[in-house]
Formats: C-alpha cells, structure tokens, sequence
C-alpha cells in the first residue's frame, strides 16, 4: 500500500504539471492580446508597447512560462491584469460560495441517488422501478442550466419562497440568509449530479442482486437484509466509490456554472469576468485550482477504494 501511495503520488505531481502546461498553452494560443483589456480604441503604438510590457506579453512565451512557474514555486499566483489584486486571496473568498455549494449539492445528491439506484434495481419489475430508471435516463438528457431556470420561475418568482440569485454580502455572517440563497443552486446541481450518480448505483445493485455469494448467503439461511449488508454493500460500493470520485470532481465543475445562473460570487462569475477581460492571471489561477481539486478528488477516491476492497490491496502489493 505505502508503494502504491508513492506511485499515485508521483502520478498526481506530474498530472498537475502536464495540467500547467496545458493550461499556459491553450491560453496562449487564443486570439487576442491580454494588453487590449488595458488600453481604448484610440491607443497609440506607444500606449499599446506599455500595455504589453506591464502584462508581460511582449516576452517569449518561455519566458512567461517560466515566471509564472517561479511564482507558483512560491505559491504566488500572480496579480489580476485589470484589479492587480493578488488572484490566490481573490480566489480564496470565492470558494467560500462555491466549496459549500459543491458539497451540499453532493451530499444531497448522493443520497437521492443511494435511495433511487438501489430502489429502482430491487424493484426493476415494478413500475415505480421502471420510473425511477426512466427519471435517472432523464436527469442527464436535461441541461443544468434550464433546470437552474425552471427552479427559479416555479420557486423564486411564482412561490417567492426562496431569492433568484445572489449572496449575503457578510457571507456567512448569518448562516440561514446563506443557507437560503443557497437553496436553489444546491438543488439544481443535486438535481442534475443524482440522476447521473442513481444509474450506476442501480448497476452495481443489480450485479450485488444477481451475485452467487449472495444466493449462496440467502440459501444458507441469512434473511435478505442480513445477506445484503455482509456481502452486498461492500462489493458492491467498490465501483460505486470510484464514480462518486469523477461525480464530486463533475459536482464541483458543475456548481462553477451554476453560479453564473445565479449570479453568485463563487468562481464561477470570476472566471467568465476573466475571459471576457483576457485577465491571464485570474484564468490561471482558476483553471489551476480547479484542476488541482478534481486531481486531489481522483487520488481520495482511489485510496477509499482501496481501503474497502482488500483485493485491490493484496494485488497491488502482491500478498495473498
């Protein structure tokens, strides 16, 4: 175990730099200069050299790569272009929006999804099992988005019952303001990522159902429940943790978007503000962020399996 944790380790360090390099690159080849957020129509070539100067787009990219990889060594990353704020601080108060909204909208996910997998796999013959199948089917063909909208028409507009967008300007000041606001984007999210999540809980509880260490469980006297709980739930979690590794990591894209529906001040309203502001710094820093997470999500899901199928332990290892 301990060599297969230097392994993904290792595998994690060079993901996130193969990721930097992506990121720095696929910036650099869009149209458009940085330096044009800074100056007006009406710029001289005198104004626009200074631009470009400040903002550093007049060196080699191997230059800029390799200034922005020292600040990064440093964990600096960098200054906005247009604010020439300091972007880690900035991105910090975003994610105090965006990381309770990525986790509310998985934890109530997940457990919608729990209860409609398993419900609608152990009564698959059933039509209620049938309709939740058909739900899940559903659930992923409908853009988050339009499911943002929908919520705010019936719940914000025609029932008053929750605000259509927005945060507390103190935060979490006053938890049930936050809370509040929160309501809809988290059901939103949750909406989308539990159908996604309820398909293949309904697989690995159809395989667990179908197994023979069950039958034989069941026809060596162990009551259904019984039989499901020694020898179901453990197997049958094993591909189900690794999906909700690549679902937190989806969850957490995902909120990003929803928050431009919203109109909250997550990470999301700042990384279109940057791109519609070519400010490179705050795009860096986000895209850098964000990737991080899904890399540190994919590396927890990996350990959590592991830790619950000592299979995986034993053939990594090489014990028997």
């Amino acid at each position: 175990m301990a060599a297969y944790l230097l392994r993904r380790t290792a595998f994690l360090v060079v993901s996130l730099l193969l990721a930097m390099v992506a990121i720095f690159l696929l910036l650099r080849v869009l149209p458009g200069d940085p330096a044009n957020a800074l100056l007006s129509v009406q710029a001289t070539p005198q104004q626009i050299a200074a631009a470009r100067h400040q903002v550093g787009s007049d060196q080699p990219p191997t230059r800029q790569f390799t200034e922005w990889f020292g600040q990064l060594a440093t964990f600096d990353l960098g200054r906005s272009f247009i604010t020439s704020l300091p972007v880690g601080p900035e991105i910090g108060t975003r994610l105090v929006v965006t990381i309770p909204l990525t986790f509310l909208a998985f934890a109530v996910a997940a457990a919608m999804a729990l209860v409609i997998g398993f419900v609608a796999a152990w009564r698959a013959d059933r039509w209620y099992g049938v309709a939740l199948s058909a739900f899940s089917q559903l659930g992923i063909a409908v853009p988050v988005f339009w499911i943002g909208i929908l919520l705010v028409s019936v719940f914000a507009v025609d029932l008053k019952w929750f605000p259509s967008g927005g945060f507390p300007r103190d935060d979490w000041a006053d938890p049930g303001a936050a809370l509040t606001s929160l309501a809809l984007p988290v059901a939103t999210v949750a909406l989308v990522m539990s159908a996604s999540i309820a398909r293949y809980v309904r697989a690995a509880t159809l395989d667990v159902l179908g197994s023979d260490y069950l039958r034989t469980a069941r026809s060596l006297g162990a009551s259904f429940g019984a039989a499901l709980w020694r020898h179901g739930i453990r197997n049958g979690a094993v591909p189900v943790v690794s999906m909700l590794g690549i679902e937190l990591a989806t969850t957490f894209l995902g909120a990003v978007v929803v928050e431009s529906v919203f109109t909250l001040p997550g990470l999301g309203t700042m990384l279109l503000r940057a791109i519609q502001q070519h400010d490179y710094p705050n795009i860096q820093g986000i895209l850098l962020i964000s990737t991080l997470a899904v890399l540190l999500i994919g590396f927890a899901a990996d350990i959590v399996q592991r830790l619950i199928d000592p299979r995986l332990r034993h053939g990594i290892s090489g014990a028997r």
